[in-house]
């Protein structure tokens, strides 16, 4: 697929996403590279577009340019932020709110703090990226697992076995302590991100280690 062809197809993807204003999105490829430049509303929409991006066959890396200019309706103060997305992960059911912290400058939300499962590092950040006047997000929470790798590599491998947008046959899994190496041939940048997500899934697990390379 020539980059041409695969700009038009990463185009007609963010057309099809109705949570992006695909018009204001200027898109580019640099040997299967997508540049995407452009002014978005939210930070949640610059998400959006980044991760409709990624699910094309045949990109291999996305570089999110896109600039949230939020709108003056929506301006909110650093400390309402700060306020607001300390009550978002109030009310997660999923977060130990108390090892969590909040930083906001400018409307960039920072977390830091810890926890003990990826999924919760994740679920953290999806609290408080779509509040109202949040220019950014940088999650900074550590994961401090509760549990031992043991058997990690073989419950990842059976994972994969059971993943039907995986090739188990093409990952290798290594285990460094609680460290997780991917390695071999994947297809997609999704099947790459289905890969990372199941090592994530497996007890114990603090860091992945992606190397996986992609071959459409």
């Amino acid at each position: 697929m020539t980059d041409r062809e695969l700009q038009q197809h990463v185009q007609n993807a963010l057309d099809w996403e109705p949570s992006v204003q695909s018009s204001a999105i200027g898109v580019s490829v640099d040997n299967g590279v997508v540049t995407l430049r452009g002014d978005v509303p939210s930070f949640s929409e610059k998400e959006a577009a980044e991760r409709v991006a990624l699910h094309v066959f045949g990109v291999r890396a996305v570089a999110n340019d896109l600039t949230v200019l939020i709108a003056g309706s929506a301006e909110r103060s650093d400390s309402d932020i700060a306020e607001a997305a300390l009550n978002a992960m109030r009310w997660h059911t999923s977060l130990p709110e108390k090892n969590l912290t909040v930083v906001v400058r400018n409307g960039w939300i920072t977390l830091s703090g810890a926890v003990d499962w990826q999924y919760q590092k994740e679920a953290a950040t999806r609290a408080v990226r779509d509040l109202i006047g949040v220019r950014g997000v940088t999650n900074t929470i550590a994961i401090h697992p509760s549990l031992k790798a043991g058997d990690v590599r073989d419950k990842i491998e059976a994972a994969f076995r059971r993943s039907a947008e995986i090739d188990a046959r093409r990952v290798n899994v290594t285990v460094h302590d609680s460290t997780i190496v991917l390695s071999g041939h994947v297809r997609s940048f999704a099947e790459r991100r289905e890969a990372e997500k199941a090592a994530w899934a497996a007890p114990g697990v603090a860091q992945v280690d992606d190397r996986l390379t992609i071959v459409p």
